[in-house]
């Protein structure tokens, strides 16, 4: 038995549980046969769906068909999510109710309303969210930064699995069109261009390849962008996926910064630019060498490290170096965000420290953009796809 089947079984007797016990109630509170008799039909094709979506191979089958899988899913946890808190609200709602040994339908209307809204949530979380980009402006004043770099722009992308798109471009090169109307002095990508091999990108070549700096374009990998999630027929077929992925970076026009660093210059100064590859931590591989890319990392040069794990910052950044600025992806805030009178709640709170925006040690600055496709589920509730523009200025030249 391979090992997803485990988690199925274990998703099947929890979704038969609780569509029993909706069963039982509905036998209960409804006369007629014909809600029960509905209830159960659905419930019967979900089931058969969802064996069939896990059932279907994953690290061999063509992107399409890998595409086609995560709508099958999702759309099956978007009838059975929503069902789980209804039943843990209604089960709330009847506390009062038992405690007074009373009967009202009010638990079932409200825990009816909550499942409604859940349930639009997350397709409006697909249709409608998942394209709706923000642009987050950003300022960051620094005592160091170089006079002729004092109003200097940045535009941060990460993130983009363009797989999950397939082969539908429109939704990329509409982005491009937004980035280069930004008129920023240069653009960073920190990393995930596609979701498990290269030729994902293939069709989104020339729309990538029209971004455009003053400074370039410079971009890392992430944990996606190895070819670690798909089987290959050998070592050598992986080193030319690999390859693949530099070649096509390099025909976009892209500076692809595998563990190196690079200047760039206004009249006789200098800023430093230093990639490294993916910082990984289990099961992640770990590719990034810090040290190789720039050995001496306490330099008087003003420096910006593009790392795509914003883990790394905490983990060596901070602890070896006085890199002024990082910049990171990775998280997607677990493509669920919400913003509650300015405070932003996130699950991914619960596995990263730093998440998405800005945060500070000393005069260290980490900015975590949440990225802009998606993995595993095609939908962002909340978490709108990010565009972030940083503005660099000199602390004593600011007002």
């Amino acid at each position: 038995m391979r090992m997803q089947w485990i988690p199925l079984i274990i998703a099947i007797i929890i979704n038969l549980a609780a569509d029993y016990y909706i069963y039982v109630k509905l036998a209960k509170n409804f006369k007629p046969r014909w809600p029960r008799w509905a209830h159960c039909g659905l419930s019967a094709l979900l089931l058969i769906y969802i064996i069939v979506a896990v059932a279907l191979p994953r690290r061999t089958i063509d992107n399409s068909g890998l595409v086609a899988i995560m709508w099958m899913l999702y759309s099956y946890f978007t009838f059975y999510v929503p069902k789980y808190f209804a039943l843990i609200v209604y089960w709330l709602c009847r506390i009062p109710c038992r405690i007074k040994e009373t009967q009202s339908r009010i638990p079932a209307i409200i825990a009816s309303i909550v499942g409604i809204a859940i349930f639009v949530a997350m397709w409006r979380g697909t249709l409608v969210t998942r394209y709706d980009y923000d642009i987050n402006e950003v300022t960051l004043e620094y005592d160091n930064l170089p006079n002729n770099f004092d109003g200097y722009r940045i535009t941060q992308i990460s993130d983009l699995h363009v797989g999950s798109y397939d082969d539908d471009t429109t939704y990329v090169s509409q982005l491009v069109n937004t980035i280069n109307g930004l008129q920023s002095d240069v653009i960073f990508f920190t990393g995930d261009l596609v979701n498990r091999e290269t030729g994902e990108a293939e069709p989104f070549v020339p729309a990538l390849s029209r971004l455009h700096a003053h400074d370039g374009v410079f971009s890392i990998l992430g944990n996606h962008d190895y070819g670690d999630y798909m089987e290959w027929n050998s070592p050598e077929a992986k080193a030319a996926n690999n390859r693949h992925m530099a070649q096509l970076q390099a025909q976009m026009g892209w500076n692809l910064m595998n563990n190196c660093d690079t200047t760039i210059t206004r009249g006789n100064e200098a800023i430093t630019i230093i990639g490294v590859e993916n910082w990984g931590e289990p099961p992640f591989q770990q590719y990034g060498k810090l040290d190789v890319a720039h050995p001496d990392l306490n330099d008087d040069n003003f420096k910006i490290l593009l790392s795509h794990n914003p883990m790394h910052w905490r983990g060596e950044v901070v602890p070896r170096s006085n890199i002024d600025l990082m910049l990171a992806g990775h998280t997607h805030a677990m493509q669920i965000e919400l913003n509650i009178f300015g405070l932003r709640i996130s699950p991914a709170a619960l596995r990263y420290p730093e998440w998405g925006g800005t945060y500070r040690e000393g005069n260290q600055v980490l900015y975590v953009n949440i990225g802009i496709g998606e993995v595993a589920m095609p939908m962002r509730i909340g978490a709108t796809p990010e565009i972030t523009v940083i503005t660099l200025k000199k602390a004593n030249q600011s007002e």
